[in-house]
């Protein structure tokens, strides 16, 4: 059986090949900025396998993944910034210099032994980093504002947390979050027309708490959502197709009515 080494080492040869002057005219055309789009269909389909707990798609698609990253290196390479042994070694020195609790155990450095000990040496170590690097270079900087903005969210308060600005714990976030309901509340009991900027910015507020309590429980915001985006279309389509069952149409049900199917629907035991 071929090692890890030898099959990627293919790869990066195939790739290579693809790319050459006899290759595929497809693949010589592409450029970084072409292969955006596939770099984030290749995430989100490696997310869905991961949330399915599909094994088998999640090794086919972790393949892809993988294929974006050696393409991606092979476009470097050619114009002579870096080569995918850049970033494989720069990433393997990375995470020895991040865990010294484990691979600079004879300097001094202190035993962790949980988790939450790991996430807070950590972000103290990649501050760190940043502090070492030229001038210039912020806090917050270096989060990518193409994240999603609730992942974006919870690394600002990981980043912020580095420095020792955070909330002193999961239930001064809470409190945090039924002061931006209060506010939001206000905005819409309000008489006259509702403030659309001011609402906005309240329920940007309250997410950006919600992102941050998940952080604090250990909880990927993006990853909570999506379960309950799931969650919401399964039990609505189940609504859907009793209500079609039963001869009606939604749009002729009252709202009365709805809910208590609604209700129904939820009573059901969890697949």
């Amino acid at each position: 059986m071929s090692s890890a080494g030898d099959e990627f080492t293919r790869l990066v040869e195939i790739m290579a090949t693809l790319r050459g002057r006899d290759g595929c005219p497809w693949d010589r055309e592409q450029t970084i900025a072409s292969l955006r789009p596939y770099v984030l269909e290749e995430t989100y389909e490696l997310l869905e396998a991961i949330d399915r707990q599909d094994h088998e798609a999640l090794c086919e698609e972790l393949g892809d993944f993988l294929f974006e990253a050696v393409f991606i290196a092979q476009l470097e390479s050619e114009s002579g910034f870096f080569g995918i042994a850049d970033a494989v070694r720069g990433v393997a020195d990375k995470l020895v210099r991040r865990h010294p609790h484990v691979f600079a155990r004879d300097t001094g450095e202190a035993a962790l032994d949980t988790a939450n000990q790991v996430r807070v040496r950590w972000e103290e170590i990649k501050a760190e980093e940043r502090r070492s690097r030229p001038t210039g270079k912020t806090l917050l900087g270096g989060i990518p504002v193409t994240l999603p903005a609730l992942l974006r969210a919870s690394q600002i308060g990981a980043r912020a947390t580095s420095v020792g600005f955070d909330w002193a714990g999961a239930a001064a976030v809470v409190d945090k979050m039924q002061e931006e309901v209060d506010e939001i509340r206000e905005v819409v009991s309000a008489a006259g027309a509702i403030s659309r900027d001011r609402v906005e910015e309240e329920i940007g507020d309250l997410l950006f708490a919600v992102a941050n309590l998940s952080r604090k429980l250990g909880i990927e915001p993006e990853s909570a959502l999506r379960k309950a985006n799931d969650k919401f279309t399964e039990r609505f389509t189940t609504l859907e197709r009793r209500v079609e069952e039963s001869g009606r149409t939604m749009s002729d049900m009252t709202l009365e009515e709805l809910d208590a199917e609604w209700r129904r629907v939820k009573e059901r035991p969890a697949r």
